[in-house]
């Protein structure tokens, strides 16, 4: 039996791993886990993580061997790894690559052949709803599944705990000969950094079958854009890029121009406002799900099927909208790339990610990223604010559902970020939050500019310029910024609320603050203490928290109300005319 008391770690028979903050090989122990297994909880002392199949399935697609995650976890295990535990990750590892999907030898137009590991996973998949529904014998020793079907038959699988290897292949698009640029346009050089590369190459995989298909998950300002150019690049094929709004379809036009050979007579753009389809065409997920009435189809989905694209470009794919993973179920003969900071989706559809963009392919941590100072090194601050004793009894006789908001708002903030704002005075400052009468108020307190999805394209637009070229140092956003908003010099974020216990929200907006610069950045979040908000907050934090950032916890007490001395009362003037 295994007793070595200066491990870091403990594993429970459950799948839970228990892992120690103030060990010494916290940060090995913690990016290993990462890999495999999914963090739960996080607090000062002790942090909770699972195993759970999707998460060794993303460790098995991106070559991460069982032998790797037995060995390495039984060195950092104080005690023995439970049997059940070792039996769950043979199991769920050893099921991944047991079906696979290939090229139909005689008609790939019209079938995908299926191949079995062994009868006996043929046996057991063939009993399954999805087998019965959507397998056909293919003569008298294979199986196969229409071109159509693809998708949903790994979909379902998935669901039923057999993940499939697709190694059908792709489609070529229509060819779009350019390159990348050495020089940018303001004569700065320009090339890949070696994780960008490294990214592109384990997507890719040289052209093979495995390849072509899959998530990149790197930090907000680590470049996924140049990796999204340099896949296009490798594969010189129409491109179509999908992504959150106009802002965003702003900044890839722009990223397209400046560091790529296309032109602008290459690249469209398709939105409520403009509708031109170009060899590369960036899109918006609005304009792609809107449709008339719940009872219509989508008016848009035409531009995924009427052009021959080489590759869907999936920006932010945590927030792909369920419709489009529709489409993209449709769309399994195209080559796929996924882009995000975190795969943590609130509505838990990690999996459809997983089946109908792809495995994750690529993972670099957040601080391994700060220390080689490609992003810069984030202070993450929780400043706990009080309530005064009139908005305290509010809240306790509030419903459960309207206390969180309560907190939220709570109007003793506005003393915190002012102190914030006063001592951050030369640096570049965003204040990030969800409630619009909040934000107004902090706008007008301030005498700051204010922008929400209220504020007009061009406004915004403006606003932006004015921030990236410093006639505007400090900005109020709403959570229209939580994606894609390109402000290189912000480097403090002040979120005064969030939408409950969002992850990938504050993985976001501490990515706003990310870009590399001189000195440090500050994230901070202002919450109200021993209320529902603080809950969520420590929720929210769970994904920086494996990252490897640490919150510094700080207490600010409320000023007290100041009472507000009456005068004393004037003797009553008699009407004119009475006698005194």
């Amino acid at each position: 039996m295994q007793i070595v008391p200066t491990n870091p770690i403990i594993v429970q028979g459950d799948g839970k791993v228990l892992l120690e903050t103030q060990h010494p090989e916290f940060d090995n122990a913690r990016d290993f886990l990462a890999r495999f297994a999914e963090l739960e909880a996080s607090p000062d002392l002790l942090h909770t993580y699972r195993i759970t199949p999707l998460s060794l399935w993303n460790a098995a697609s991106a070559g991460m061997p069982r032998e790797e995650i037995v060995d390495t976890l039984r060195g950092f295990s104080k005690f023995d790894v439970p049997a059940e535990v070792l039996q769950q990750i043979d199991d769920t590892i050893s099921r991944y690559g047991l079906i696979q999907l290939l090229p139909h030898p005689e008609d790939p137009v019209q079938w995908i052949r299926v191949n079995f590991a062994t009868a006996y996973v043929e046996k057991l998949v063939k009993k399954t709803v999805t087998g019965r529904e959507v397998l056909e014998r293919d003569g008298t020793r294979y199986w196969r599944i229409p071109q159509g079907l693809r998708g949903l038959f790994k979909q379902r699988l998935l669901l039923e705990s057999w993940p499939v290897e697709d190694l059908a292949g792709f489609h070529e698009g229509d060819p779009l000969p350019f390159a990348l640029v050495d020089h940018l346009e303001d004569g700065k050089p320009f090339s890949l950094r070696s994780y960008q590369t490294g990214a592109v190459s384990r997507w890719h995989l040289d052209g093979q079958p495995a390849g072509g298909h899959g998530v990149v998950v790197l930090p907000c300002g680590a470049g996924k854009t140049v990796v999204a150019l340099a896949a296009m690049a490798q594969l010189q094929q129409h491109t179509l890029i999908v992504c959150n709004n106009q802002t965003a379809v702003n900044q890839w036009v722009r990223e397209i121009l400046d560091k790529t050979t296309l032109t602008p007579e290459q690249v469209g753009v398709y939105t409520g406002k403009e509708k031109v389809i170009r060899p590369v065409t960036v899109a918006t997920y609005q304009v792609l799900t809107w449709r008339r009435s719940k009872d219509q189809d989508y008016e848009h989905f035409h531009l995924f099927r009427d052009h021959n694209w080489g590759l869907l470009v999936y920006d932010e794919v945590h927030l792909l909208p369920a419709p489009v993973f529709g489409a993209t179920a449709e769309l399994q003969g195209c080559r796929r790339l996924g882009l995000t900071a975190t795969l943590v989706r609130e509505d838990g559809r990690e999996g459809d990610v997983f089946s109908l963009v792809g495995p994750k392919r690529y993972d670099l941590p957040w601080q391994l990223l700060e220390q080689q100072g490609y992003v810069a090194e984030a202070m993450c601050h929780e400043i706990r604010v009080g309530q005064t004793q009139r908005v305290q009894v509010a809240y306790d006789m509030a419903q459960e559902a309207e206390k969180f908001r309560l907190a939220s708002e709570n109007p003793s903030k506005m003393g915190v970020v002012r102190e914030l704002v006063l001592k951050h005075a030369d640096d570049f400052v965003l204040i990030i939050g969800t409630y619009l009468d909040q934000l107004r108020r902090i706008s007008r307190e301030l005498n700051a500019p204010l922008l929400t999805g209220e504020t007009p394209q061009r406004e915004r637009d403006r606003l932006f310029t004015d921030f990236r070229e410093g006639r505007i140092r400090v900005l109020v956003v709403s959570k229209v910024a939580n994606f894609a908003v390109d402000l290189p010099d912000a480097n403090v974020a002040i979120q005064v609320s969030g939408s409950f216990g969002s992850r990938q929200e504050e993985a976001q907006r501490l990515g706003r603050i990310l870009r590399p610069k001189d000195g440090q950045a500050h994230f901070y979040t202002v919450v109200t203490a021993d209320s529902k908000e603080q809950t969520f907050a420590m929720k929210r934090q769970l994904f920086l928290t494996e990252q490897g950032y640490h919150y510094h916890i700080e207490d600010h007490p409320v000023a007290p109300t100041p009472r507000v001395k009456r005068a004393p009362a004037r003797p009553k003037r008699a009407p004119v005319g009475a006698k005194r």
